[in-house]
């Protein structure tokens, strides 16, 4: 009993001593944004963890010491939905460009969609695909399994962890993996023992409206036809379609990149962790409006499509009344050349994940919403509905993944800035009344005023139970 207790005691000193080495950084004098408040206060990071929150801590034995006083803390946004490209479409990005850019605009964390080449559509190919980011991301990474017509066994296998959920294309988007089987959709809704989220468009209703608008234009019609090609009643009947399955078969379903008032009628108010069908809304559908093509023309094709300002307004309400849940980036990079051509042979996709953070205080700037419910949008209501373990927050004990944001310092968006592959934004030339001065990531500074500090070293995400 004397050696085991022993043996003990040894193993708490070792511990202890670790502990002691541990690099410390502390964060004085932050303006913490953080759970509906902001508070002035410190932070102390001791390895990869948030050790303390508190007004006053001493600055003795620190290795790093930040001085925040005037700047924004917040945890790092959790992206829902992102295009990294790879494998198969590294011409347009890739793992690492793609999360360097996430970082500098202070994205800690990212879901990246299945539609790639060839598309992820096994639990192999999502074990290796996150295991293939690992070493590569400078962002904390996991990935969807993109669901077929014929792959219900695999979904049926799906277990937390495997994934971050399975992804649904219930409108034709890139990578061919349209679900347009209604039994397919059935099983699918019945079996999935993780989220659900869902692309909804009615394809047959695109198509004809496709057909109609080339007869009348041929390949070259103006980008605004976009809204009407990609209409609100294709949106409409494939979201309440989705949403009829889920309450039918007692599904999580969380329908991505809501774009109309009226889909909000689809939905219940209230928090996140008391729903079962919850909704997104990406960055963008909050930032354009259909008056918007006739700037960027192409460079806002998105699917769904940008549509009208009403629409705008009606997506910013439903956040704050809470029928919107999360906010999201889809980000999804083009070649600037493919972006050029004519408008039925443009892709769909733009790139914001740099920028999707200042966006979003930006129009809370604007007075849209508050500052702390862009935090909750953005960071804690993605890691509540996912599941995302000990991220999300800035809580004692979660990981230490933070962005400091000057409120007082504008930044101008140039190309040369722009750390995507493609090379290009549709922000190019806006100017942000703020900048993002540093990024922690599991405890390590990665971003810091301009400049991505290496060697990549996201880690993959761990989910809850729940």
């Amino acid at each position: 009993m004397r050696a085991r207790l022993q043996s003990i005691l040894w193993v708490l000193q070792i511990n202890f001593y670790l502990r002691d080495e541990m690099k410390k950084i502390l964060i004085k004098d932050a303006s913490i944004i953080n759970e509906g408040k902001v508070v002035e206060s410190d932070l102390l990071i001791v390895g990869d963890r948030i050790e303390r929150i508190d007004r006053e801590i001493k600055a003795e034995g620190m290795s790093t010491i930040v001085d925040a006083k005037g700047r924004w803390l917040a945890p790092g946004f959790i992206d829902d939905q992102v295009h990294f490209r790879e494998p198969g479409l590294t011409h347009k990005g890739s793992i690492a460009t793609e999360s360097m850019a996430a970082i500098a605009g202070g994205t800690t964390s990212v879901m990246d969609m299945p539609n790639t080449s060839p598309p992820s559509t096994s639990r192999e190919a999502i074990k290796n695909k996150i295991q293939y980011a690992m070493g590569k991301t400078y962002a904390n990474y996991s990935a969807y399994l993109g669901a077929t017509n014929k792959n219900i066994e695999e979904i049926k296998a799906l277990v937390k962890g495997d994934a971050c959920g399975i992804k649904v294309f219930m409108g034709a988007s890139t990578g061919n993996i349209l679900v347009d089987d209604p039994k397919a959709l059935e099983a699918i809704f019945e079996h999935a023992q993780i989220q659900i989220v869902t692309h909804c468009e009615d394809s047959p209703m695109i198509d004809q409206n496709i057909l109609r608008y080339k007869e009348q234009y041929g390949l070259d019609a103006p980008p605004h036809l976009h809204a009407e090609i990609r209409s609100r009643e294709a949106c409409y009947k494939s979201s309440s379609y989705a949403i009829g399955l889920a309450k039918r078969h007692g599904s999580r379903l969380h329908v991505l990149h809501l774009t109309t008032e009226e889909e909000l009628s689809l939905f219940s108010t209230g928090e996140v962790a008391d729903k079962k069908i919850t909704a997104e809304v990406c960055i963008h559908h909050l930032w354009f409006s259909k008056k918007d093509y006739e700037t960027f023309g192409n460079l806002i094709k998105c699917n769904p499509s940008v549509k009208e300002e009403s629409d705008r307004l009606a997506l910013i309400a439903g956040l704050k009344n809470q029928t919107i849940d999360v906010v999201a980036t889809d980000h999804a990079p083009h070649l600037m050349s493919e972006k050029q051509l004519p408008y039925f042979d443009a892709p769909s996709g733009l790139p914001l994940i740099q920028h999707a953070f200042q966006m979003l205080f930006e129009l809370s700037g604007r007075g849209d919403f508050s500052a702390p419910d862009a935090v909750k949008y953005a960071c804690h209501n993605p890691a509540v509905l996912f599941g995302v373990k000990e991220r999300g927050f800035i809580r004692e004990g979660y990981f230490a993944d933070l962005v400091l944001i000057d409120p007082e310092k504008n930044t101008i968006v140039n190309q040369d800035d722009l750390l995507y592959k493609c090379q290009w934004s549709p922000l190019e030339n806006h100017s942000f009344s703020q900048a993002v001065s540093q990024t922690y990531l599991n405890g390590e500074l990665v971003y810091d005023d301009g400049k991505v500090i290496g060697p990549a070293s996201g880690r993959a995400l761990q989910f809850t139970e729940k």
